[in-house]
């Protein structure tokens, strides 16, 4: 079988720090520029390009074979891109100043780098080092950090297309000395790039990181900075069983912004395939409990124009639902309702309760209490669907809900991410039959029950 008439592997492992390496001598540069100069040639239905582990040529990466000739190439960089796409794969030539070497010289190399690699492995064994990947995920912090304060800081926006670390600092207030070093890291994590003492943004930081960027995230991710302090509890939290800090907290006046920013960025990706999973039919009347942004009420009424749903959520939240309904056009059709869906009864008459990040928010009693007043708001026959991290039997995966859980011990008295098993119980005892689970692609899924 042959699908592509060439088949390019390209190495892109990544290792240690200071190990020769593929990625280390920029092999991401050049894969992307591979695949954007094979398209622009024309060539992207018979090329194709894999990102492969080592080929054991590393100290003269990046480097990549192309089949079925079996052609080595070796310390290709973005600027060869254009000739080696043009030459070998578009014209059949071979591009020989880039050519590995001769076979018995390249078997001999990935031989002797072979045997080192090993020797360095049972060294670091018997040394009792800490393997890469639990380092990285010991140490994950410092890069988190350094990401969130110069998203808290505003520094991207400050850099723009260039400026040295004493513009910056005089830009945003903040020493030049620590400016400095803060800027040297972003550099050193790919998302500034340096030269002749002017930083600048790279693509990616210009797209979500800086004001301005296509995707301006940095509202959304305000809500991440927001939650470093309660994590930095989490031990205590495991001592007490509960977050620790609730009681003593002041939110910063942001906190609720960033909040709905973040839940709407997510929400806005998710909503429109997550309706569609759903359907509409039978569904004329839909309530969106702690509905945030209105993201998915607004999904539910461009999916069906005979479609009225309405977000109940907390006063300081609505004034901000209105404006993304507004911002929708759908103000006839998507109305808000102040309340607390803890204390507050829902209504009647609804055909679909739809109740989106929320259940983790509470404890299983007070799911229960919640879930018996979603049954009580809809018609008969009509549907709850949570859409919610749902955990395996045992509770260990998958990760990301596993993870979530302790960011609600860290900022709630009783929440968590919940089992199947357990959101299938509190359906049943308040009344829910042909409870059901659909996946969904990413980290979250639903449950749907129907009201007899």
């Amino acid at each position: 079988m042959e699908p592509f008439r060439l088949h390019v592997y390209a190495c892109d492992q990544k290792k240690a720090e200071g190990a020769p390496s593929c990625s280390a001598n920029g092999s991401a540069e050049t894969i992307e520029a591979l695949r954007r100069e094979i398209a622009r040639q024309g060539l992207a239905a018979e090329v194709q390009v894999t990102a492969c582990g080592s080929l054991g040529l590393c100290t003269r990466g990046p480097n990549m074979v192309v089949y079925p000739e079996g052609v080595w190439y070796s310390g290709v960089e973005p600027g060869d891109v254009e000739e080696l796409v043009r030459e070998h794969f578009g014209n059949g030539r071979p591009v020989q100043r880039l050519s590995s070497g001769d076979e018995p010289a390249v078997r001999a190399e990935i031989d002797d780098n072979k045997e080192k690699r090993l020797a360095a492995l049972g060294a670091r064994e018997r040394a009792g080092a800490l393997p890469d990947d639990l380092h990285a995920a010991v140490n994950g912090f410092r890069e988190s950090r350094a990401l969130l304060t110069a998203v808290e800081l505003d520094v991207f926006s400050k850099v723009g297309k260039g400026a040295d670390a004493a513009t910056v600092a005089a830009a945003i207030g903040t020493d030049p000395r620590a400016t400095e070093a803060l800027l040297n890291a972003l550099v050193a994590l790919g998302v500034l790039a340096k030269r002749d003492g002017s930083f600048s943004n790279t693509p990616v930081a210009a797209r979500y990181l800086a004001a301005g960027g296509e995707h301006d995230s940095r509202a959304a991710l305000m809500h991440t900075v927001h939650l470093w302090p309660r994590w930095t509890t989490l031990t205590e939290c495991v001592r007490q069983g509960t977050s620790v800090s609730r009681g003593e907290r002041r939110d910063p006046e942001d906190w609720t912004e960033a909040f709905i920013a973040a839940m709407h960025k997510n929400a806005a990706v998710r909503a429109p395939q997550v309706v569609r999973t759903i359907g509409l039919e039978g569904v004329g009347r839909v309530l969106d409990l702690g509905g945030g942004s209105g993201a998915y009420s607004i999904a539910f009424a461009q999916a069906g124009e005979d479609v009225h749903a309405e977000v109940l959520d907390l006063e300081s939240v609505v004034p901000i639902t209105r404006r993304h309904i507004e911002e929708a056009g759908l103000t006839e059709r998507v109305g808000t309702r102040v309340g607390d869906l803890r204390d507050d009864t829902y209504g009647s008459g609804y055909d679909l309760v739809f109740i989106s990040a929320i259940c983790h928010m509470l404890s299983p009693g007070e799911n229960r209490k919640m879930l018996a007043k979603a049954f009580a708001a809809l018609e008969p026959s009509g549907r709850v669907v949570i859409q919610d991290f749902i955990l395996r039997p045992d509770k260990t995966g998958p990760r990301t809900g596993a993870l979530f859980a302790l960011n609600m011990l860290v900022g709630t008295e009783g929440g968590s991410a919940y089992s199947e098993e357990e959101y299938a119980s509190w359906l049943r005892d308040v009344g829910f039959e042909e409870t059901r689970k659909v996946g969904l692609p990413g980290p979250t899924d639903l449950v749907i029950a129907r009201r007899p």
